[in-house]
């Protein structure tokens, strides 16, 4: 089960077990769209993506040094064309 949705989309839901199903704070079980949950997109994905992919901070102040700022800022808007915000 995608948690991260599921708290998305069902804000009552306090505690999910993948076997038992998603529950609220009074132990009552909620019941959830698989169909809604399996098509959400984390509005934060791209961050995720982003970090994943620039490069460690060692080898952007090597980029600085040995590339100048604009080499820098070539690579790292590389990455965010690549996961653009929304």
């Amino acid at each position: 089960m995608n948690h991260n949705a599921i708290y998305a989309l069902y804000p009552q839901v306090v505690t999910i077990d993948d076997t038992a199903g998603a529950f609220d704070v009074n132990g009552n079980k909620v019941e959830i769209d698989l169909a809604a949950v399996a098509a959400w997109v984390d509005p934060n994905a791209y961050k995720y993506k982003r970090a994943a992919e620039y490069p460690s901070i060692p080898d952007q102040l090597d980029l600085l040094y040995h590339g100048g700022m604009d080499a820098w800022k070539t690579a790292i808007q590389a990455v965010k064309d690549k996961y653009p915000k929304g």
